[in-house]
């Protein structure tokens, strides 16, 4: 018989993921898998759980949490030498890897996704020794974006991040060398954004040129410039368009490496990640996952 584990972080969705844990076992019991059900209660306990059904062979393991959840369930199942398939119940604030596969953001339509059949080959970042699957940022929104609070992303969602950000970038710029292929743009810089699908910060056109599978990091530099052109630029990323600003620098790459003479922290995928230097590059279709 098949085997799937489901990987539950009971505190998301408003501590509401327990509910819907039966539904999905008898799910996956009718299409013919023995399910095993994992809970989380440490920081790296989806990691090691995905890490030791991969062991297994297992032959699914769904993720039910938040963005933080899936991270670490991917983190565990990347570069083993068998990757079960991958599916997502999103239930964090955010969801920004289920709203670039179109995965429904209500629990009950995701749920019902893992009666489908149909899979897609994904590519996953790595990150130094880890791995990402939507986005990095550096500079100032990278410090933003850790400085949210539960209760302001409860209150505001996506829009939290924004606002933090935005506050945080009227402030300050950073020295940074960002070296991409054979190329190179060093200079100051209010951020810098790599991204692997269309979907960030619950923005979901923040990155229109990524596909979940095209096999680049797509790479924005936002440089030292204006106030004014400041807030032009975060319009561009509302509406969807910012590599198309003037001042916005934009490339695609296989592998990058970000440099600074600052102390620059960065962010992975919604999760304060290692300070600058850190090298990036990416996995291709590394990985499959249950789509409706």
């Amino acid at each position: 018989m098949k085997q799937a584990m489901l990987i539950v972080n009971p505190s998301s969705g408003k501590e509401e993921a327990l509910d819907h844990v039966e539904t999905i076992k008898e799910i996956l019991t009718e299409k013919g898998y023995e399910v095993s059900v994992a809970q989380t209660e440490k920081e790296l306990d989806a990691t090691k759980y995905c890490q030791g059904a991969c062991k297994d062979e297992f032959d699914l393991i769904v993720s039910m949490g938040g963005d933080g959840t899936l991270h670490k369930t991917i983190n565990g199942m990347v570069d083993q030498t068998h990757r079960p398939l991958l599916g997502i119940i999103p239930l964090g604030t955010v969801n920004d890897f289920a709203r670039a596969l179109d995965i429904p953001l209500q629990v009950e339509e995701a749920v019902d996704v893992l009666r489908s059949d149909q899979t897609k080959a994904v590519d996953i970042g790595r990150f130094n020794d880890q791995y990402f699957v939507n986005i990095v940022a550096a500079g100032a929104v990278a410090e933003a974006t850790s400085e949210v609070t539960p209760e302001q992303k409860t209150k505001f969602g996506s829009l939290a991040y924004m606002m933090e950000g935005m506050k945080t970038l009227t402030n300050h710029s950073y020295p940074i060398r960002i070296e991409y292929d054979d190329k190179a743009w060093e200079g100051e810089s209010f951020l810098f954004l790599a991204a692997l699908t269309n979907s960030a910060g619950g923005f979901e056109n923040l990155s229109p040129e990524a596909e979940v599978n095209d096999g680049k990091i797509h790479g924005y530099v936002v440089p030292k410039v204006s106030m004014i052109r400041l807030a032009t630029i975060a319009s561009a990323i509302v509406r969807g368009n910012l590599k198309d600003e003037k001042d916005v620098q934009y490339f695609k790459a296989d592998r990058i490496r970000l440099t600074s003479k600052e102390e620059l922290v960065t962010n992975v995928d919604g999760e304060e990640g290692d300070p600058l230097p850190v090298e990036l590059s990416v996995l291709p279709s590394h990985i499959q996952v249950v789509v409706k």
